[in-house]
């Protein structure tokens, strides 16, 4: 006689089978496996972040900033506020619009990318994961993240 293995609706509540779980905790170790190598180049997490995004384009307005980042413009600002008092940032008023502010990268903060070029490789290594790993769980995390986006605000 056969014993029935596949996973039941009782299942479906076993705490190691929950998806808000697993990424909770995949995001809590791989932020705290990121902490000491950014903290040589003296930049927290969502500081690096920030700064990914300036290396990407500088300036930009605070609203791209937090359009790209999927962050509130309140979280932003204390993050700009560190990142200005160190030396990396500067934030003006934006050519034409005097009511937006637009972050630009200082020599310094254009010259911390340099640094930076070596966290992707280092992290992939602590992470015992190669490119091609890399771009597929990349891939499988946006297209989650824009199904949550698309999801229903309200439950069924």
């Amino acid at each position: 006689m056969a014993i029935n293995t596949a996973p039941s609706a009782e299942d479906d509540l076993l705490l190691e089978r929950q998806l808000c779980f697993a990424l909770s905790v995949a995001s809590r170790s791989v932020v705290g496996a990121y902490k000491p190598v950014l903290e040589r180049l003296g930049l927290t997490h969502p500081q690096y972040l920030l700064m990914l995004a300036l290396w990407e384009e500088s300036p930009r307005r605070v609203r791209d900033l937090s359009e790209t980042l999927l962050m509130e413009p309140a979280t932003l600002s204390p993050m700009l506020k560190r990142l200005e008092a160190a030396g990396l940032v500067s934030r003006d008023r934006a050519p034409g619009d005097d009511r937006a502010l637009a972050v630009k990268l200082t020599d310094a903060g254009q010259a911390l990318r340099a640094a930076a070029l070596e966290v992707p490789g280092t992290m992939m290594d602590r992470l015992g994961l190669d490119r091609t790993e890399v771009e597929e769980l990349n891939r499988s995390m946006h297209r989650l993240i824009s199904a949550a986006q698309a999801a229903p605000a309200s439950a069924p």
